[in-house]
């Protein structure tokens, strides 16, 4: 029942929050577009529920340089001072209220990686693709701002076998703290899709 009642509250709260915040969203569209150029969404393919494909929108945090001979500079050559920021925020991810619209993703689950992580789960880790992924992370009730990919996956696959309205609400008020922490520490530097 409760799983049910979470697709309907990330349905409509991703509805009436795309509605409120679009404003913001069109402005920083306009300042991705400005500061990084076009196109102004990065597309990925992304791992979600049941092990299923999906193509995850975030606003670009980088520019497109290349070398002389027409490759992508490396990374950290290619964010600049308003993309460290717009990803340190994470305001770089309210695109992905469309993913959660679309049903793609959920307001809280496991972070989607790219399928090229897929062949690298342990079989307890698997239990992350019983639910739909986040835009707000299980891992959002540790207190630092910045762990280890095992301790990540731990939350993820508990989240995936004990989902729960107690834990959501718990994660949602962890997810204020962590973004003011990651602000703090510059999080637009730690390279995790």
């Amino acid at each position: 029942m409760f799983r049910f009642l979470k697709r309907a509250f990330d349905l409509c709260s991703s509805l009436v929050l795309f509605v409120l915040i679009s404003p913001l969203i069109l402005i920083l569209a306009i300042l991705v577009r400005v500061n990084l150029g076009s196109p102004i969404l990065f597309r990925q393919v992304r791992t979600g529920k049941g092990m299923q494909d999906f193509s995850i929108m975030k606003f670009r945090t980088m520019t497109n340089a290349k070398d002389k001979d027409g490759i992508l500079l490396p990374d950290e050559e290619r964010f600049t001072k308003f993309g460290r920021w717009l990803r340190s925020s994470s305001l770089d991810e309210l695109p992905e209220l469309i993913n959660i619209i679309n049903g793609d993703m959920s307001v809280i689950g496991p972070r989607p990686l790219p399928p090229t992580y897929n062949t690298y789960y342990r079989p307890e880790e698997m239990a992350r693709f019983k639910v739909r992924g986040g835009l707000v992370t299980p891992d959002s009730v540790d207190p630092n701002p910045v762990i280890s990919w095992d301790k990540q996956f731990e939350y993820e696959a508990d989240y995936g076998e004990h989902v729960s309205f107690t834990k959501d609400l718990k994660i949602f008020i962890g997810v204020f703290r962590i973004l003011f922490k990651r602000t703090e520490n510059d999080y637009g530097e730690y390279a995790r899709q």
